[in-house]
């Protein structure tokens, strides 16, 4: 249980404290680089820990998971307030919402969702590692993807000074070298038309040490009439205490919250056009780049909460972005098609809710009383409209862009086979909860398939699943994926009792189209004329065609080529389903298919719906779609890492060596300083292992990280052996698949 100091004030300040004193905001790093013991010091300075535990306790880390193992694997959310000691005649404390977030790759989607409710972004780097690969993936999604104002904390500059025995100017060089990064990285990615940096004369740049408890800004030197080698002084005399009492790490941090981080309502200003597809100049769209409290209720759930000391009961965490949310309210949720009541509405204090009956926009909540998929939009039940074709064109909230895909898998199974389907629900219950998890029930086998970032995202998963009901866990398996490279003849099949039919040709989805369908830009529930302007402005497509795209998932693409079809609505659910499954449990070996686009141009469907069920229609759809994929120069594509490592001088050839014996790429070698940083690329199956072999090589001195990078085809002298292995995995016959298996459901013309 955390204990609240300041409960009533909270409560007043998100009710009804001023929009320029309120700033929602995450902290993001690599791992290791140390974000929750920064944090601690900001919950010390609001009273929620003793001043002697901060830096050591790191209270957010507060599953029992997380700190066995050392690492932040949950967002958590807290809410402070703080009086600005420099404003001494303003007695209205500041309001902060802060998500500290992971800074494992496993767990990076826990990040995106953080960022998605947050209006700015604290960036912390470790001064003797420096800018590193989860570095720029979180900036990526953070200033690029979310448009969050980014400030940066340089941390650990202690171990610049105690371990490396840096001179002065050698230290400042390096936070220099940093910062420039960082800046670059800013730069390439933030909003268009601003301005974003961050400058240490500006006091938009912080350094110090979390360990031992200090920090400044340029801004706080000149008022302590100190230099920074002050600090060096410092540590020769050993005199760390001096350090914590006269420069504590809050200040500098709390500053750099206050000065630079925008409020909600000047952050939604920008931040609303580009996280939201609904018409600007509407009333709802004025009142969300408002963040107007009276204006009608909309939000978003952006993270769900299963705590394991409460049996795993949800509880949803996410942002009113306009109106405001009372909790005898009951909410339509749009993608999900319900409305839900409420049975407690609050804030979020790390694992326990402050309740508080309303909820203004410019704020975080969280509820309890019902689950439903994280990145959900909500509005008022009373506001949804009663025409259901105006109701299919509610706008929702873009899709939460996530950084790395599902190329691990496991199977689980229940011990008890009678827990099947309570199994079922669990799993579900936890991609609600992480959506960059996904997993599908193979109906041969009974078992489940959990495929995940990496193997540690699914431990983390079976092992939770695992404690709600007993499973049998498979070993981690690859996750690949099928491809075609060239365009298919044309197919045409008939049903299992020859009264349907259907003609169609596949081709490869073009790269652009892929991406939009993969980071949710395109998507089947946005109404036809949206989804085809978006194709035709940014993928180049025929204006009619694109209005007649009749499903996307999995970066491909359903096509509606004919004219005039009769009863099509009747079977249209039907062909998307088997669309779904085939693309699912592909042909060369049951791998999900990617990058298809297939297009029937001709079907035939029967007048009476006895002789048009799913099982007709999907098996001439199956098998026009595989014929055509065997004509279309199928290959098996693998999941390739960037990998980012950071060596001693002298040691770069062993690491070399680990990456080239995994039939890894490098495509750079940078010297910085004493440490030599290598860059490239390496397949996922190759990646198991190669903690030990690294650290092996460098006598554990290297540090490393790494991030997807996409698919790369299987070289071709390891497909056949790979596809066969699979094949044989899976219980599949152990050869190549050919015309024979569905050449029966051929239509002979006559």
């Amino acid at each position: 249980m955390v204990k609240v100091k300041n409960p009533d004030e909270i409560a007043k300040l998100v009710t009804s404290g001023s929009y320029e004193k309120k700033r929602i905001f995450s902290i993001t790093a690599h791992i290791d680089h140390g974000k929750t013991t920064a944090t601690d010091y900001l919950l010390r300075r609001a009273g929620l820990m003793r001043p002697e535990d901060a830096g050591q306790l790191q209270m957010t880390d507060s599953d029992d998971e997380e700190q066995e193992r050392g690492i932040t694997i949950f967002t958590s959310v807290v809410l402070l307030a703080f009086q600005d000691p420099r404003k001494t005649d303003d007695d209205e404390p500041y309001i902060i919402q802060l998500n500290d977030t992971p800074g494992h790759i496993s767990f990076t989607g826990e990040v995106s969702r953080a960022l998605r409710g947050s209006d700015g972004a604290i960036i912390l780097v470790d001064a003797l590692e420096g800018v590193m690969t989860q570095t720029e993936t979180n900036i990526r999604l953070s200033v690029g993807e979310e448009y969050c104002k980014p400030v940066l904390f340089i941390n650990k500059v202690d171990r610049l000074i105690s371990e490396l025995k840096l001179s002065p100017q050698d230290t400042f060089a390096k936070i220099d070298k940093i910062t420039r990064e960082v800046n670059e990285l800013i730069r390439r990615v933030r909003p268009e038309g601003s301005d974003w940096t961050i400058d240490f004369a500006k006091n938009s740049v912080a350094i110090g040490s979390a360990k031992h408890g200090w920090g400044f800004t340029y801004e706080i030197l000149l008022e302590k009439g100190l230099k920074p080698q002050d600090v060096f002084a410092k540590y020769n005399e050993g005199d760390i205490q001096w350090l914590r009492d006269n420069l504590p790490l809050d200040e500098p941090m709390l500053r750099m919250i206050v000065d630079h981080l925008p409020d909600p309502i000047t952050a939604s200003n920008y931040r609303i056009p580009h996280i939201w597809g609904g018409d600007l100049k509407s009333e709802l769209g004025q009142a969300l780049q408002k963040s107007d409290p009276n204006g009608p209720l909309y939000g978003m759930i952006t993270k769900i909460f299963l705590d394991p000391k409460r049996n795993y009961q949800p509880t949803l965490i996410g942002r009113v972005f306009s109106g405001t949310f009372d909790q005898t309210d009951s909410i339509y949720l749009i993608n999900s098609d319900s409305s839900n009541r409420v049975k407690r509405l609050g804030v979020m204090e790390i694992t326990d809710i402050l309740d508080i009956p309303k909820i203004p926009a410019g704020n975080l909540f969280a509820l309890f009383g019902f689950i439903c998929p994280s990145g959900e939009t909500f509005m008022l039940s009373n506001d949804v409209p009663k025409d259901k074709e105006e109701k299919k064109r509610l706008p929702s909230f873009e899709k939460i862009h996530y950084a790395c895909e599902a190329v691990v898998s496991r199977s689980i199974k229940p011990k008890d086979p009678h827990e099947i389907d309570k199994l079922d629900d669990i799993v579900s219950k936890w991609l609600k909860a992480d959506p960059t998890a996904e997993y599908r029930r193979d109906q041969e086998s009974g078992e489940f398939i959990l495929s995940g970032i990496d193997p540690l995202q699914i431990e983390i998963l079976v092992k939770r699943i695992n404690n709600q009901v007993q499973i049998n866990i498979g070993e981690p398996i690859i996750v690949y994926r099928e491809k075609i490279t060239q365009k298919s003849p044309d197919y045409y099949t008939k049903s299992a009792n020859t009264h349907n039919r259907i003609l169609l040709y596949i081709e490869p989805l073009d790269e652009t189209t892929e991406r939009l369908i993969e980071t949710g830009k395109v998507n089947d529930l946005q109404n036809d004329k949206d989804r085809a302007t978006i194709l035709r402005e940014e993928a180049g497509w025929d204006a009619k065609e694109a209005r007649r795209i009749v499903d996307v998932y999995h970066g491909s693409a359903l096509v509606n080529g004919t004219s005039g079809l009769q009863r099509f609505d009747r079977v249209k659910s039907y062909l998307s389903a088997a669309f779904r499954d085939w693309l699912g449990d592909c042909i060369i070996a049951k791998e999900p298919a990617t990058g298809i686009k297939v297009v029937f141009t001709d079907m035939t469907i029967h007048e009476d719906p006895r002789h048009t069920s799913y099982g007709q229609i999907a098996g001439m759809a199956f098998s026009a779609m595989s014929l055509a994929m065997l004509d279309a120069k199928p290959h098996l594509f693998e999941p390739i890492q960037k990998i980012d490592i950071k060596t001693p001088q002298g040691s770069e050839g062993g690491v070399t060596a680990v990456i080239t014996k995994r039939r890894g790429r490098i495509t750079n070698v940078i010297p910085e300083g004493e440490y030599v940083r290598i860059q490239g690329q390496i397949p996922a199956a190759e990646t198991i292992g190669i903690a030990d072999d690294i650290r092996g090589s460098t006598q554990g001195r290297a540090f490393f990280g790494y991030e997807f990078k996409g698919f790369e085809k299987v070289p071709p002298s390891l497909e056949e052996d790979l596809i066969m292995e699979i094949r044989r995995r899976k219980g599949m016959p152990e050869e190549m698949p050919s015309r024979k298996s569905w050449e029966r459901f051929i239509y002979k013309r006559t």
